[in-house]
């Protein structure tokens, strides 16, 4: 049977959690997410790699770290998934490299492929990674019925310094993945937003990869910064409070894009994916309601398609972007996304630079300013 136990560190009271019945096996997948100034703390990480010296552990800075509907800052929580008829694969790789994120996504596609590979969950650090092109790479390399899922790292609202766990450490520059195989797992997921949009929608006229330069023919940054007014001096931080529309005039598909920093010499904005020219733009902000009830459908669509809850383990990655917006009231989207029906699910998260999903049934993309669901179980 499918076990999962939770454990949480804080500089007073170290790890505490993790009661004597979790297992270290190959069968164990640990999830670690904490806060980014740990990268220079070694004793939490070297305690865990001791009690999981056998698992696989994968993990990432946050801008807060989610556990059981309660959102904490700098602390590690962590939880041990144990299957029972599951087998797993973790890889990972460098995203700062000539070839960059496309690369990155190709060679841990090639890590994890084989004929049963199932899911796969990626994690990155997410100040040096172009998250449209990670998730392509590893798309177009896997099969198409493989569902991929996972987040990038963050740093609170500094957009300094982020990690990944590579063998139990964490480090910065790289990525990092875990390959599901087998025909007896659930891997569900679900992604809402809440976000409304206004002002005009725009074109945008000059764009390179992730880097927007103009819409309608103006400098972004110089747009940001007329419809922000005093905002405008907390650039980056305060963009991520009016996060960018894209919809695609070729597919008529849309995403949210989330701002990572600004170039005041270029007048450029860096975004969190990719930005594709001759599509439309347009600036959202927040509805509270709306944040909250985009978090309970996101859980919603996520939840295991079966009568009965066995043992689940619910992953939310929520944008930092939510987080600010909704200040005090940040739990009321995590208790949005608890089930009242079922008490055999532990939640775990963490707040992030950008989610990982499939849009409803196609193949994963990134997102930015959503809650985005992963829920695994087995059957």
């Amino acid at each position: 049977m499918l076990t999962i136990c939770t454990g949480r560190w804080t500089v007073n009271n170290g790890w505490t959690g993790f009661d004597d019945d979790y297992q270290d096996s190959d069968a164990t997948l640990v999830f670690v997410f904490g806060a980014s100034r740990l990268i220079r703390e070694q004793a939490p990480f070297a305690l865990l790699k001791d009690r999981f010296a056998n698992s696989h552990l994968i993990g990432c800075s946050t801008a807060g770290e989610i556990l059981n509907g309660s959102a904490d800052n700098d602390t590690l929580v962590a939880a041990a998934i144990t299957f029972e008829h599951t087998a797993l694969k973790s890889a990972r790789t460098d995203v700062t490299g000539k070839a960059g994120s496309y690369y990155a996504g190709l060679q841990l596609a090639d890590a994890l492929a084989s004929d049963d590979l199932r899911a796969v969950f990626v994690l990155s650090d997410g100040q040096r990674v172009n998250g449209s092109e990670l998730v392509r790479g590893l798309s177009e390399a896997v099969n198409a019925d493989v569902v991929i899922t996972g987040g990038l790292a963050g740093d609170g609202d500094r957009f300094q310094e982020t990690w990944v766990l590579a063998d139990g450490e964490p480090v910065s520059g790289i990525a990092s993945a875990v390959g599901f195989y087998g025909d007896r797992l659930s891997y569900r997921h679900g992604t809402r937003a809440g976000w409304e949009k206004f002002g005009i929608e725009r074109t945008v006229t000059r764009s390179d990869g992730n880097v927007l330069m103009e819409l309608d023919g103006i400098p972004a940054l110089d747009l940001y910064k007329l419809y922000l007014g005093d905002r405008a001096l907390g650039l980056p931080a305060s963009a991520l409070l009016y996060p960018l529309a894209l919809r695609s005039t070729a597919t008529g598909e849309q995403v949210i894009r989330t701002v990572l920093n600004v170039d005041e010499a270029s007048r450029s904005m860096i975004f969190a994916g990719d930005i594709p020219q001759g599509s439309m733009a347009q600036l959202m902000l927040a509805n509270f309601d709306s944040l909250v009830e985009g978090a309970g459908q996101a859980a919603a669509r996520a939840r295991p398609d079966r009568p009965t809850c066995g043992p689940s383990l619910s992953i939310a990655i929520s944008c930092i972007g939510r987080r600010l917006v909704l200040a005090s009231r940040a739990e009321d989207e995590l208790e949005a996304t608890l089930d009242p029906e079922c008490e055999h699910v532990t939640q775990i998260g963490f707040y992030s630079y950008g989610e990982l999903s499939p849009n409803g049934a196609g193949t994963c993309v990134l997102h930015n300013q959503t809650m985005t669901i992963t829920n695994i179980s087995e059957y």
